[in-house]
């Protein structure tokens, strides 16, 4: 599943050729993602110029002269920058077609995915309103994280995976900051320390900005707006690497089912 370094990965390859530009179409070959795509998308946004790009959790926004398209990759889906002539691929649901010749393409396996319109304050779309906050906001930090685990008796991982408390830590990257924190993932967010919601609140933005720096995570349908694949799989510590060596102590890593997803961690490394 796209993340958010996924996310801003595609954002910042899009901004350099998107910004500026005029989309002269919008042209939906599939509607039925996660929410129909509004009949009258097309109308609304044709004509507009691209004003600047930005992103909110998992969704892409679009500033337009108007308004704001946003855009949620969903599950499995991409946005890939190609000549608007280029041949359609399976599952490639929406083209935003621009002055230059080039198309934003939308491809999404599971349509899970979805393109949504607003003329007012994109942050007080209902899709976004209620979201908290980003682990770059200023508002997160230790303090923070240790005040919202107070009295918490679910797990750490499960409560970071809550978008209600943090948005923007999915499966992969929750692993990888309890790791660097030394924070076993079962533990309950109530029993952190001060010192250990420092530790990782730390942890949750450098795994990011790390994740980020290399482009994403390429597990299985992710690549970026060039069609490049992310590299930090490469970088991962406990991630998928079930009964591997540790590359810190050289334990086996471990891995359980929370909340149906599955969870790695070294049993020595984190406590």
């Amino acid at each position: 599943m796209p993340e958010l370094p996924e996310v801003e990965t595609t954002r910042r390859g899009i901004e350099p050729h998107v910004v500026g530009r005029r989309i002269v179409a919008l042209i939906v070959y599939e509607p039925r993602l996660r929410w129909r795509v509004p009949g009258d998308l097309p109308s609304l946004v044709t004509g507009q110029r691209i004003l600047a790009t930005g992103r909110r959790a998992k969704y892409l926004l679009l500033t337009l002269e108007t308004g704001t398209l946003l855009i949620h990759l969903g599950m499995s889906g991409s946005l890939r920058l190609l000549p608007a002539d280029a041949p359609r691929r399976p599952h490639d649901h929406v083209d935003i077609v621009l002055d230059s010749g080039y198309a934003l393409r939308f491809n999404d396996p599971r349509r899970f995915g979805s393109l949504h319109y607003t003329t007012g304050d994109p942050l007080q779309h209902p899709l976004l309103a209620h979201l908290a906050p980003e682990p770059f906001d200023p508002r997160f930090d230790g303090e923070y994280l240790w005040r919202a685990t107070r009295g918490k008796r679910v797990s750490i991982k499960q409560f970071l995976m809550d978008g209600r408390r943090v948005v923007g830590v999915g499966n992969i990257y929750a692993n990888e900051a309890l790791f660097r924190a030394g924070v076993r993932p079962r533990r309950r967010a109530g029993s952190l320390t001060r010192a250990e919601a420092a530790r990782l609140a730390r942890a949750i933005r450098t795994v990011l900005r790390l994740a980020i720096r290399a482009g994403g995570t390429t597990l299985r349908d992710f690549v970026g707006a060039d069609g490049s694949p992310g590299y930090f799989r490469q970088k991962l510590y406990v991630y998928e690497r079930t009964g591997r060596p540790c590359r810190r102590c050289h334990t086996a890593i471990r891995q359980i089912a929370q909340g149906q997803r599955s969870t790695y961690y070294c049993p020595s490394c984190q406590k």
